[in-house]
């Protein structure tokens, strides 16, 4: 199915959405932030199990259409352009609190929107050959976009974050590895399937637990260590309620490998 740009696609329990203007590099519109937000709060009630964030052809997205966004936004008074900060903003929020991983396979070109969009997603699976910017300073806009100021920090540290976020210079795929913001190098050729064969397995494996790993990373957030080991304790005492805590055990004394059902 295409939506304005967005392509989504869903085979067994993995949802594939695809970035879908290649003959501009995969740039945002206002309909593509709409769609997005709208897709990733509606996972909260999905069986869908795994999200996979893609590129066309062999970029991943260029951030907001030059014409379609930037230009309109010049033309809009204040309580319009927080709008759309906002918009922008509840895709991140979206995103960050749906249940499902979210990995995002990265090629070629991600900047500005396109390279929050891979920030926010839980795994980052990239190419050599990638370019990942920042790149908000050039356009005369500060780094503290969609949340980058308070994720960027924490995935490749504050002096790394800071320098992209100040410079909006691209980090190379092999930097972006070394600095902790991808979780592996691949091929271009056999980027999709090494995202799509992450997402089987995780799509394989306890879907409550992962969901709840996800919702305890982001509730942790700001929590004192006293008050995230309590969390924690209750977020697993939940867990192991559950059926497939029981068939993880099951499977264990009878020396199988257990069949997650997610219930």
């Amino acid at each position: 199915m295409n939506v304005g740009g967005l392509e989504f696609g869903e085979a067994d329990s993995v949802l594939t959405i695809t970035f879908s203007r290649p003959e501009k590099k995969n740039p945002l519109t206002f309909e593509m932030y709409r769609a997005l937000k709208e897709r990733f709060y509606a996972l909260r009630n999905s069986s869908t199990k795994v999200v996979v964030l893609t590129g066309a052809t062999e970029n991943f997205c260029s951030g907001g259409d030059v014409r379609e966004i930037i230009g309109a936004l010049t033309k809009r008074e204040y309580p319009e352009l927080l709008e759309f900060a906002t918009l922008s903003g509840d895709v991140v929020r979206a995103m960050r609190t749906c249940p499902q991983p979210i990995i995002a396979a990265i090629d070629g070109v991600c900047a500005g929107a396109g390279a929050i969009l891979a920030m926010a997603s839980d795994l980052r699976f990239g190419t050599e050959r990638s370019q990942v910017a920042f790149l908000f300073p050039r356009v005369g806009l500060g780094g503290c976009d969609m949340g980058a100021c308070a994720m960027l920090p924490r995935i490749i540290g504050l002096g790394r974050a800071s320098e992209l976020l100040y410079t909006g210079r691209a980090m190379s795929g092999t930097e972006a590895l070394a600095w902790g913001f991808y979780n592996e190098l691949h091929a271009p050729a056999a980027l999709l399937t090494a995202a799509h064969e992450a997402a089987q397995q995780l799509a394989r494996g306890p879907t409550l637990a992962h969901a709840m790993t996800k919702k305890m990373l982001l509730r942790e957030w700001a929590m004192p260590l006293e008050d995230a080991i309590d969390a924690e304790a209750e977020a697993q005492a939940q867990l192991m309620q559950t059926r497939d805590f029981r068939r993880a055990y099951d499977a264990f004394v009878a020396g199988t490998k257990p069949r997650f059902e997610g219930n």
